[in-house]
């Protein structure tokens, strides 16, 4: 049986919203997470904020009353990880007639691993400054991670279970494509060969479209893709199955020392305006109107593209296309295409580099390389009209709200419905032959994408990646366990 076809409609949908509703986490829960009871909040590697982190943590899961934290590893069921980063973004006067004091303004992150005594991952978790924050920024992200890790811990809920491992040789699988999961795919590759030693993947994130034609060719075993398979040519979509394997965020980041840290809000009208060449100054009305008190500058607008056939321009190509029919005559949802403006750089890295190196500019990259090269990403207006900046929480909205009625390899999370939804969230797949004549690779291909559809799931919240809904992933982990 193949896997080509992503259908929603097979699965019990209500049962997926429910499953994602509670506290935005449950996804990344084990079967055995229920039973933990006592934690070990290990030191927080986070350069200067350490202490404060550590033990906001632990008074936070102490009061719970759900965990006991104690302080010998030895005798906790689960180790707590977490690592974080916060970073001064700007100076804001609190009163905009006066500029004779300020406040200072923060941004950050902080990513947790909830590891069993068997040195599995039972759960992992990343969470951003929450919008409306009236708490430092450490205690607000401190609150948030144990909220969510007692909420995983008392829903309990078990994630599908694969088959045991299956003895075999030494292998190498090789892969390439979509730089959007690169991240969660190497920690994949990292982790399952400390679970499977003697079975090795590589990847090499060179953009959606140079990995297809790899696999295309023979050169790899499987591709990393974020553009659906219902867009390919006919001989390439007859010739492979898809598998999708997380979902992710796509984040306007700008460079704008102007705003001094503010988060700035762009309606999708304004961004598809900007990369049409319609606007080209950050004061022009249709970006002032969303940001009321900010200072936006009478300067041109520096519009960074990818020069790559990539997946992410895909996303941000589609919903440009979602809000403008302009865009959508002009140019459409391509991978690569002739930009009408801005200048190219290489991959997600070269976007987030060029922007953090060029005032007064805008890109796009996954979340994640936004928060890892520190760059300031804008909250987006969604189809409900409220301004959203993407995050766990938010992309894992974006999947409850979407139409139960979308079916086949068209689905999508594009602009969905909710009031607190990113708009600009999307599924990412893996691609593979449809024929193998090497054996032991499909064996060893198989087994691992058992472990990524189960296991691997528990492990992508900590890098800003969401887990497939439990069903769709189970529905998968079925269709997997059928294939020759």
């Amino acid at each position: 049986m193949k896997c080509r076809r992503f259908v929603f409609g097979s699965v019990v949908w209500c049962t997926i919203l429910v499953l994602l509703a509670v506290g935005g986490s449950s996804a990344a829960g084990a079967q055995s997470l229920g039973t933990v009871h006592t934690i070990f909040v290990a030191p927080v590697e986070a350069s200067g904020y350490s202490q404060a982190l550590g033990k906001r943590i632990t008074e936070q899961l102490e009061r719970s009353g759900s965990l006991r934290v104690v302080s010998d590893p030895s005798a906790a069921d689960a180790v707590l990880h977490t690592s974080g980063s916060i970073w001064v973004s700007g100076t804001v006067s609190p009163n905009l007639r006066s500029n004779t004091t300020h406040e200072v303004n923060y941004q950050g992150n902080l990513s947790a691993e909830l590891i069993s005594r068997d040195r599995q991952t039972l759960w992992s978790y990343m969470v951003t400054p929450s919008h409306l924050r009236s708490t430092s920024i450490t205690d607000d992200l401190a609150d948030q991670l144990a909220a969510h890790l007692v909420a995983a811990v008392r829903s309990g809920i078990p994630f599908p279970t694969s088959a045991g491992a299956t003895a075999g040789s030494s292998v190498t699988i090789r892969g390439a494509g979509s730089t959007l999961p690169a991240p969660v795919y190497l920690k994949w590759f990292e982790s399952y060969a400390q679970a499977r030693p003697g079975v090795t993947i590589l990847y090499d994130p060179v953009g959606s479209e140079t990995g297809i034609e790899r696999l295309n060719a023979g050169a790899v075993d499987f591709a990393g893709s974020d553009i659906p398979i219902s867009t390919l040519p006919g001989s390439t979509a007859s010739s492979v199955f898809a598998l999708p394997t997380v979902l992710a965020a796509i984040v306007p980041i700008f460079n704008l020392p102007s705003l001094d840290g503010r988060t700035l809000n762009l309606t999708p009208e304004a961004i598809a305006g900007i990369y049409s060449g319609t606007i080209r100054k950050w004061n022009d009305p249709a970006i002032r109107e969303s940001n009321h008190g900010a200072h936006l500058p009478d300067a041109d607008i520096a519009v960074f593209h990818r020069s790559d056939g990539s997946g992410t321009t895909y996303i941000w190509t589609s919903f440009l296309s979602l809000a403008s029919p302009d865009w959508k005559s002009r140019y459409g949802a391509h991978p690569d295409l002739s930009w009408p403006v801005g200048s190219p750089a290489q991959g997600s890295d070269g976007i987030a580099q060029a922007v953090n190196q060029t005032p007064n500019s805008i890109g796009y990259v996954e979340l994640i390389f936004a928060l890892q090269h520190r760059i300031n990403f804008a909250a987006v207006r969604n189809r409900s009209g409220q301004f959203v900046k993407a995050s766990i929480q938010s992309v894992s909205d974006a999947v409850s709200a979407a139409a139960s009625a979308e079916e086949g390899d068209n689905v999508s999370i594009l602009n969905a419905r909710g009031r607190d939804a990113y708009p600009i969230s999307a599924f990412t797949w893996i691609f593979l032959p449809e024929q193998s004549s090497d054996a032991a690779k499909r064996a060893a291909m198989m087994e691992f994408l058992r472990w990524m559809l189960t296991s691997g799931q528990k492990e992508c919240q900590a890098l800003g990646y969401v887990p497939l809904p439990r069903q769709v992933a189970a529905h998968h982990l079925d269709l997997v366990n059928q294939l020759k």
